[in-house]
């Protein structure tokens, strides 16, 4: 009997909300990118406005993350399935999380753009964005295929490597800046490891995922 077919009603209402939990988390990380590209053009109060709208994605999907867990202790899933669930969610969660502490900081602080590093802190930006792409097929793999949701998870934590090696790079070059202030090298400190925090969050959901997908199959 294939897997899916396993699973009751009350489980798949839960995929369901998993599933538009991973859209609400989706909507937060892209009003995070399209913040951060704002405020790299010099449109401040185009940023601010955006900031709002990721406040609200990651509101929307903490929402959606306490309806889970409501859900699956009134009985979704075997006992001993249900807290590996309920720990998923809210590792992806965390990504939102990421993402909304990345905007706070950056909008809070507000430092000036080095023009030299414009691009590298885009490709930054999508590098770590992406492990949520790849994230997101993991999770939504686990309700059928078991083995693709592993593969997906792997291709997570190889995401999340490159986006590492992104962020020490950049991390580098701007602390051996001399043109950089030691408080613009700071603040742009605390906004990068942030960003790179979405993935670092991103890939602990995956290592759950491996766990889960291991023990199903």
């Amino acid at each position: 009997m294939e897997e899916w077919k396993m699973f009751g009603a009350k489980e798949n209402d839960v995929f369901k909300l998993i599933r538009d939990h991973l859209t609400m988390v989706g909507d937060t990380l892209k009003y995070t990118k399209e913040m951060f590209v704002q405020y790299l053009q010099g449109n401040i109060g185009n940023a601010e406005e955006l900031l709002t709208k990721v406040e609200e994605s990651e509101t929307r999907a903490d929402k959606l993350r306490r309806e889970i867990e409501l859900m699956l202790y009134s009985g979704a899933f075997i006992p001993a399935n249900r807290g590996d669930y309920i720990r998923l969610v809210e590792l992806i969660d965390n990504v939102a999380d990421a993402a909304e502490s990345a905007a706070h900081t950056l909008i809070f602080a507000k430092p000036a753009v080095p023009p030299e590093y414009k691009e590298k802190i885009l490709i930054l930006i999508n590098e770590s964005l992406k492990t949520f792409e790849y994230l997101k097929e993991a999770v939504v793999s686990l309700e059928t295929d078991v083995d693709r949701a592993l593969e997906y998870s792997k291709s997570t934590e190889a995401q999340e490597e490159d986006a590492d090696k992104i962020e020490y790079s950049l991390l580098r070059k701007i602390f051996e800046d001399e043109n950089i202030s030691t408080y613009a090298k700071l603040i742009w400190n605390q906004i990068i490891t942030k960003i790179g925090d979405i993935a670092d969050r991103a890939e602990d959901a995956s290592d759950h995922i491996m766990l889960m997908a291991v023990k199903r199959r």
